[in-house]
């Protein structure tokens, strides 16, 4: 049905259809942990509260020891982690009288193309945030010796002594690894690819699953970047700010941890409508501390430094890993190589 000015348009229902809809059209933040906040309200250097569980040590004590020595005590905490608010992705559109008249059939379709736009920037924000983490393993997919089924395992096999939960583990791709991957007959990927319907933009990405690992396709990473992570590595989280007072027309909705905002009111000095769709939007890592244990008491200890292991990277052209090194400069590589057993060339576990 034509839309005339009688309609009646209610902005909840087009805002609760925005939020489904930028949702499902998001691909990297889509894979990471999700904080929303459906009404939050803040300025520049606000932020929520994230929190991440601790870990502690065993301990043994000697069996019919002379007593004279107590029993070690750990104080258990968890860390909170600070997500701040550092950006509004908006999309801001200005209909004229006549657009509305003639052109626009409703305000559903502008509304989809603002929901999209406001997704699209998300998207890229947070591939630049995937690109600027700090990994401390990138794995070759060049390495001499070792096939792209071979880097697959090897990934598997960094990310279980990593101690990284096996539960939705998944590898981020760019077109180049994507290429390789459905090319490689030994994977044979591409007979998954259109087995399922796609009813999000996550799932149309998906490419199949190999050794633990949901394979999701984005084509806005490099083509030889990946990486290979849990959603609890990255923290994103949206708010959607409140309706003023002093805006007619306007709702805010939330859908899975994704929300925004849709405002619009009248310029009657140029004749004009304006709808605005916004959201508040933080991203960031997730470090842990470890658990290692001596080498010479065989007693289990607390990490010194916070390590970023929950993602590790992985580099189509290069020809080498890059691991921690034992024997370097940097004490918080040695104690990751300690604590994890993977180590770089210097031992020539790297291979």
């Amino acid at each position: 049905m034509a839309y005339t000015p009688h309609d009646v348009i209610k902005p909840e229902k087009l805002a609760a259809t925005a939020a489904v809809a930028l949702e499902e059209s998001l691909v990297v933040p889509a894979v990471f942990q999700r904080e929303g906040v459906d009404q939050f309200k803040g300025a520049k250097g606000d932020a929520i509260n994230v929190k991440v569980e601790g870990v502690l040590p065993f301990r043994t004590y000697g069996w019919r020891n002379d007593r004279s020595t107590e029993i070690q005590f750990d104080t258990y905490s968890e860390k909170t982690v600070q997500v701040t608010f550092g950006g509004d992705i908006y999309s801001a559109v200005q209909l004229t009288d006549e657009q509305e008249a003639f052109d626009l059939n409703g305000w559903a379709k502008l509304m989809a193309k603002q929901t999209e736009a406001v997704g699209k920037g998300l998207e890229y924000q947070a591939v630049d945030y995937l690109l600027d983490a700090p990994y401390e393993i990138t794995l070759a997919g060049a390495k001499s010796g070792r096939d792209l089924r071979g880097t697959l395992i090897r990934a598997r096999e960094v990310m279980n002594k990593l101690r990284v939960p096996a539960e939705q583990r998944t590898l981020l791709v760019g077109s180049g690894w994507e290429t390789a991957l459905l090319s490689d007959d030994k994977l044979n990927l591409a007979s998954n690819v259109g087995d399922a319907e796609a009813v999000s933009a996550l799932k149309e990405a998906t490419i199949g699953r190999r050794f633990g690992f949901n394979i999701v396709v984005s084509n806005e990473l490099p083509a030889d970047f990946a990486v290979a992570l849990v959603g609890s590595a990255f923290i994103f989280a949206t708010g959607a700010p409140s309706v003023p007072q002093s805006v007619p027309f306007g709702a805010a909705a939330s859908y899975n941890g994704v929300a925004l905002r849709w405002i619009r009111d009248y310029d009657a000095t140029r004749m004009t409508d304006r709808s605005i769709v916004n959201t508040y939007k933080g991203f960031r890592i997730v470090q842990d501390t470890l658990i290692g244990r001596d080498a010479g008491t065989r007693q289990a200890f607390v990490s010194e430094h916070e390590h970023f292991v929950r993602a590790i990277k992985l580099d189509l052209d290069a020809t080498e890993d890059v691991l921690p090194d034992p024997d370097g400069p940097d004490a918080k590589a040695q104690e990751l190589a300690a604590i994890t057993g993977i180590a770089g060339p210097a031992d020539g576990a790297g291979a």
